[in-house]
């Protein structure tokens, strides 16, 4: 234990009996500073002591902005998205403490934005970056309590069968503004997420071998793509136009922040519904299949950790189904017809047989 003057200002320095150290500022007085030591030395020996450590006070909607800047930002790159969900969390808590808030706040905000027609799906992902938010708080001394401790999420099948078909496709390049077309073409060309196309940049793009480095993966495992003719071409295309680190970029050649307004646009456009940009790497993955590439090397291509995850992919449009069936069907056919033709000249030749006799 000991009194210790940091910059004009009097320390105390102690360690409590389950061996955790302890410092606390008291002021420009060394009396004063020796005095609450002695005073902490009793409480402990007592075993009267209480953890000195306060809550850090700060507005709810203070410190989301605070996790936004200290930890989405720097972590995560859908960072846009936090700030939307937690714009909505503080928007129906109101004008509150962060430590005001408990599991009676959180379940009102499940009910506020069924209300407003949001699937539960998309309440699941803002109760996700609530519960982060808080595991950071209390990190960070600004919470003792996780509110979320005993609330559920709602049970979603979060799997989507969606992809388009040929004829989707040929309706949605048309209705596509030139920079977005460019997106759609390289995402159908290569199943990359939207946050890895986005990001991309010239300097992870080898045109000699034709490769594609991908860093900022949801994995945050290094991916190496194979550049087909068609996005290699693409590529070359737009390399020819832009100056910029980025492979798709705005105008001043910074990176776009994203896309989703102009790609709804041209779905509504394309009158094509029910469709989210991440669905165009399930058409890559559907498609595949549907050419007859097998599932382990579309778990490659998809840069998946189990077959498991790409067994979502194997299924197949209606119309490739028929066909297949189809296909089947005749083959059986022609097998059902010699078999036939097989037993007639058997039968042929038994009652010829019997009938020399």
């Amino acid at each position: 234990m000991a009194v210790v003057n940091r910059n004009n200002n009097w320390h105390i320095d102690y360690y409590l009996p389950n061996g955790k150290r302890k410092r606390e500022k008291i002021g420009s007085s060394r009396k004063i500073a020796e005095r609450v030591l002695e005073k902490r030395k009793i409480q402990i020996m007592e075993g009267k002591f209480f953890d000195i450590d306060k809550i850090k006070k700060i507005k709810l909607k203070k410190f989301s902005d605070l996790f936004i800047e200290s930890y989405s930002k720097p972590n995560k790159r859908t960072w846009r998205d936090d700030v939307n969900h937690l714009s909505k969390f503080c928007s129906c808590c109101g004008d509150i403490y962060l430590n005001e808030v408990t599991s009676q706040h959180i379940e009102e905000f499940k009910m506020f934005r069924l209300k407003q027609e949001v699937k539960p799906v998309t309440v699941n992902r803002s109760l996700e970056v609530v519960k982060t938010m808080f595991y950071r708080a209390i990190e960070w001394g600004y919470a003792k309590v996780h509110p979320m401790k005993n609330v559920k999420f709602y049970k979603v099948d979060s799997r989507r069968d969606r992809f388009l078909e040929k004829d989707e496709i040929e309706r949605l390049f048309p209705c596509c503004a030139p920079h977005i077309k460019r997106i759609v073409m390289f995402a159908l060309n290569t199943g990359l997420r939207k946050g890895e196309i986005l990001g991309l940049k010239w300097s992870e793009v080898d045109f000699t071998n034709r490769l594609i480095y991908i860093y900022r993966t949801k994995n945050n495992e290094r991916r190496v793509l194979s550049m087909s003719s068609v996005v290699s071409r693409l590529l070359l295309q737009i390399k020819e136009h832009y100056m910029s680190d980025f492979v798709f970029c705005k105008e001043d050649g910074s990176r776009l922040g994203d896309i989703k307004t102009g790609f709804t646009k041209a779905l509504k456009r394309a009158g094509i519904d029910d469709f989210r940009f991440h669905d165009l790497r399930h058409t890559f993955a559907s498609h595949l299949v549907m050419n007859g590439v097998d599932l382990s090397t579309v778990k490659e291509l998809m840069g998946h950790k189990s077959i498991e995850m790409t067994m979502r992919y194997s299924h197949l449009s209606k119309g490739h189904k028929d066909h297949a069936v189809e296909q089947l069907g005749q083959q059986m056919d022609t097998i059902w017809t010699l078999a036939e033709d097989k037993e007639k000249c058997d039968n042929l030749e038994v009652l010829q047989l019997f009938g020399n006799k």
